[in-house]
């Protein structure tokens, strides 16, 4: 199972807090057992929002063997590629 990342950290962190307050303020509970399922409906809810932020995509090398060389260079703007040889976009327009 892969390490859990900082911004899973954060977003089950600040789901966890965030929604033990609202409840808490919406219900309006004093009680020891609603304070109790409170919690952990806010924590059970703080664990499914953290599991559910996309993880990072690592790149392997069967993904760049199959997109090829080409797919790695930064696509050229139409603007170069329409100026002549030795001109740039820029010197067109002026």
């Amino acid at each position: 199972m892969p390490r859990p990342t900082a911004a899973q950290f954060a977003y089950g962190s600040c789901t966890v807090i965030f929604s033990t307050f609202a409840m808490l303020l919406l219900s309006r509970t004093s009680s020891g057992p609603g304070v109790a399922v409170i919690a952990v409906a806010a924590l059970a809810l703080g664990l499914l929002v953290a599991m559910t932020v996309p993880q990072p995509r690592t790149r392997t090398a069967s993904t760049v063997a199959a997109r090829g060389p080409a797919a790695d260079r930064a696509p050229v703007p139409a603007a170069r590629i329409s100026a002549g040889a030795g001109e740039s976009a820029r010197g067109r327009a002026a």
